[in-house]
């Protein structure tokens, strides 16, 4: 068996750090599942990458927004129509900042 990339002491480590209070039980199972993402990074290392253009999507992305274009605006009165609060021609909203 091949000797574990992250140790036990390193878990409680990032636990620590993190402040999760795990059991025996949930250190060993955190341990074995971080040691296997560990040997998978090591296997995607030893891949040939060279010739691989970089890419920021594994797939093709496409931007399905539409085109902006101008239109007239709603009528201040429709805007404010279902405003629980207003103010003249204006939203009225809770105040946020104390004085």
């Amino acid at each position: 068996m091949a000797e574990p990339k992250i140790t036990l002491a390193e878990v409680e480590h990032v636990a620590r750090l993190a402040r999760l209070d795990l059991s025996q039980a949930e250190k060993e199972r955190m341990r074995s599942q971080l040691d296997a993402i560990l040997t998978y990074i090591d296997k995607l290392r030893q891949l040939d990458t060279d010739n691989v253009e970089p890419t920021s999507h594994a797939i093709p992305m496409v931007n399905v927004m539409r085109e902006d274009e101008v239109r007239p605006c709603l009528p201040t009165e429709a805007m404010l129509a279902n405003a629980p609060e207003r103010a003249s021609d204006f939203f009225r909203v809770p105040r946020i900042i104390e004085e």
